[in-house]
């Protein structure tokens, strides 16, 4: 019998599930209080950082994070720091950069003590909102992994530091550095250079902070408690932690099966779409296999358990999302590939220049060399270094957002113009995701019409997604409906009742056999329909066979012009579903998809997607349900449909909002035009800081008798920070004109 036949209980996929996946030594069961007693921290960029505690990494001083979340934990508390310093200094640095800027214009002949007075702003910024910053800087130091936190602390400490002996003690200074009066200071880039770090961490902390989402989303599908059976035939809910291996579970209609195992009582249809992404509910008889977290839509269930806690195939799930995500190699941007080349650079630059005016510049050699040594500390922070790339990603995440593209990070935008292999899931990508009438065909000498009336009419009773596609088209056709005076719905085969006097049955073939009526002459045309991926039903009166009624998954219009735009890129399209077999070739022949795998459990497909992998491809995976979720967090590009669920979603790393496969195509248009944007961008940080380097260091000094002021250290700063700016804003044009 056809596993697609309408309402057959009988479907391998009831099986199929109880053997999939085994799991590892070190699996922790999705509760609460198991993920509690052994969290393992990690560092997002450097996976192979663990540790029982939290902490920061020692090769980039990111804050580690769990391996696995609690369902329920409070907001990460570096976020609520963060959050703290930034918005109760910003004031003080808004303040501390207008009287800078400004100062001289508003209070001609200059404000006297304005240095002490910046001073006295700035501190808070510096010494309390900078404070992480410098303990980070000084542990890459010790550590000997020289990071972008060993630039900033070293170029925020030099300039305060710096401003802070020409405030206390000016006449140490060569008279000729004086302007308006007194000694030029550094205390408003010191303390803008904090804020902008902090914002900058706050909005990765925030963009981190969903990469959880998804293993909170599957923590949360699991029921929080099951009704046992004891021995004597008592019931009593219990926590789901207290079931074990061999108890005997009740599950009513409307809840869900509390964990896998199989059915010894009652017959009901279980919703298995939250894992399997099957969209037609699979009926349950004594004998088959139950996965924890479906739904029971039908009758009442008697189950025993067979695999709790981290057996479940849920928690499996779990397992895998969180080792994709943690084992995702981090695309390290070329700031952070050079900036321990960088940092060791400029401070033997700024100690060469040091000692070169201290022992062969003009008198005061050694003040002029110290002033010049701070000044190449200060011009080579990396502000616009550190603003190139997130810019871009700003521009690039505002532009995507206009067309339905949502990206995470800023890894997905680098990683996706690589992508030369698209695995997409059947179900709710390819198609539609839910049941719609495919066709009606009459038994000779019947008619269409009437056989569809009388199929919904008899189906006004039921709740099952077919029998909703078939009323909504009867109802769409302007049929006129009669109320069944009886209606009985036989599990796994179909329904039955009485319409106008005439007894109806809807079903498939066992039910066909059980009323006695002749089904073979339709046999031949019902399995054509099978094969274009319809589930069949026959209707038959009083013993007659009156015709058959086929639902199917319909393609989404927009599918093929997705999949041309796709081949035309170069991607290669491979075909993944729970769906079986005939069903999977038929809409892959229909959208001339020439690799296709039907029958995949979830943990198919990330060995699909790992194999793509080794094999030296770039792997993109589209899906929309949880049983999509490990390999979209696998996948060097996850790419979710926005109609599908909330762990789809958090499991990838790009959304198509309206569920429009056309997106990834704009998507990788964009993609190409963020990489290009900033490498621009990088250019011109290296370039100034190429340039502003040897300025800074006084070579110019034999033929201009001039060092690098502080306005003019101040404006070059300014300068690349504005060309980084302008140019990614740029992006926001990309795809304007059919992109």
């Amino acid at each position: 019998m056809n596993q697609h036949v309408a309402m057959d209980g009988h479907s391998h996929h009831a099986h199929q599930h109880g053997h999939c996946m085994h799991p590892e030594p070190t699996a922790t069961a999705p509760d609460t209080a198991a993920v509690q007693d052994r969290t393992v921290y990690t560092c997002p960029m450097h996976p192979q950082i663990r540790q029982m505690a939290p902490g920061h990494c020692p090769i980039c001083g990111m804050a580690l994070e769990p391996v696995l979340p609690a369902l329920r934990e409070d907001e990460n508390p570096e976020l609520a720091d963060f959050q703290h310093r930034f918005w109760h200094t910003l004031p003080l640095s808004i303040a501390v950069t207008a009287l800078a800027m400004a100062g001289h214009r508003v209070f001609p002949g200059g404000l006297p003590q304005q240095n002490w007075i910046e001073l006295v702003l700035s501190s808070p910024v510096v010494l309390w909102a900078g404070w992480p910053f410098f303990v980070r800087a000084l542990r890459s130091v010790r550590d000997r992994h020289p990071n972008m936190w060993t630039l900033i602390g070293l170029g925020v400490a030099a300039a305060y530091g710096y401003s802070v002996a020409a405030t206390s003690a000016p006449a140490l200074f060569p008279p000729g550095l004086a302007m308006h009066g007194r000694i030029g200071v550094y205390f408003e880039a010191a303390a803008v250079i904090i804020s902008l770090t902090l914002l900058g961490q706050i909005l990765e902390l925030r963009a981190r902070s969903q990469t959880s989402a998804a293993i909170k989303s599957l923590l949360g599908l699991a029921p929080k408690t099951a009704r046992r059976i004891a021995a004597d035939g008592s019931e009593e809910d219990i926590p789901l932690t207290h079931v074990h291996t061999g108890d005997v579970l009740r599950v009513r209609p409307g809840e869900k099966v509390p964990v896998d195992g199989v059915v010894l009582e009652g017959e009901s249809a279980i919703d298995e779409s939250m894992l399997t992404g099957e969209p037609m509910p699979v009926t349950k008889r004594p004998g088959d296999q139950v996965i924890g977290a479906t739904m029971n839509a039908g009758g009442s269930l008697v189950v025993r358990s067979e695999k709790v806690g981290a057996q479940t195939m849920l928690s499996q799930i779990i397992q895998m999302v969180a080792q994709a995500q943690r084992s995702r190699a981090p695309m390290q941007k070329l700031a952070d590939v050079v900036a321990g080349y960088f940092v060791t650079a400029v401070i033997a630059v700024a100690v060469l220049t040091l000692l070169g005016w201290g022992f062969y510049g003009p008198q005061p050699g050694w003040v002029y060399g110290l002033i010049n040594a701070v000044a190449v500390l200060i011009i080579a922070c990396p502000c616009a270094l550190g603003l190139a790339t997130p810019m871009s990603i700003m521009a690039a995440t505002g532009r995507g957002a206009t067309q339905g593209i949502l990206f995470r990070d800023a890894a997905a935008i680098e990683e996706l113009r690589k992508v030369d292999v698209l695995v997409v899931d059947k179900t709710g990508t390819l198609t539609e995701g839910k049941p719609a009438f495919h066709a009606v065909v009459a038994a000779p000498g019947g008619d269409e019409q009437e056989v569809l009336r009388l199929a919904a009419s008899i189906d006004q009773g039921s709740e099952h997604p077919l029998a909703r596609a078939i009323v909504a088209e009867a109802h769409a056709r302007g049929l006129q409906l009669s109320r069944p005076a009886q209606f009985e719905s036989s599990s796994g085969i179909g329904v039955r009742g009485v319409v106008e006097g005439k007894t109806i049955a809807l079903g498939n073939t066992a039910l066909m056999e059980l009323e006695q009526v002749y089904w073979q002459p339709l046999a031949a045309g019902a399995e054509t329909l099978r094969q274009e991926g319809a589930s069949v039903m026959y209707v038959s009166a009083d013993g007659h066979m009156l015709g058959m009624i086929a639902v199917a998954d319909p393609v989404k219009l927009s599918t093929p012009e997705a999949l041309a735009a796709l081949r035309e890129a170069g991607i290669t399209v491979v075909m993944a579903t729970g769906d079986g077999v005939t069903t999977a070739k038929s809409v892959a022949d229909r959208l001339g998809i020439r690799e296709f795998h039907g029958e995949v459990t979830p943990q198919d497909k990330l060995a699909l997607v790992e194999k793509l992998q080794a094999n030296g491809r770039i792997v993109a995976m589209a899906g929309d349900g949880i049983n999509d979720s490990p390999a979209l967090a696998r996948a060097n590009v996850g790419i979710a449909m926005g109609t599908g669920t909330d762990v789809a979603i958090n499991s990838a790393y790009v959304t198509l909002v309206k569920g429009d496969l056309r997106g990834i195509a704009r998507a990788r248009l964009l993609s190409l035009a963020t990489v290009r944007n900033m490498r621009q961008n990088l250019a011109f940080a290296f370039i100034y800081n190429a340039l502003g380097i040897p300025l800074a260091t006084g070579l110019l000094y034999p033929f201009t008798g001039q060092l690098l002021s502080p306005m003019v250290a101040a404006l070059a700063m300014s300068l690349s920070s504005v060309s980084v700016i302008s140019n990614a804003l740029r992006l926001r044009a990309t795809g304007r004109h059919g992109a």
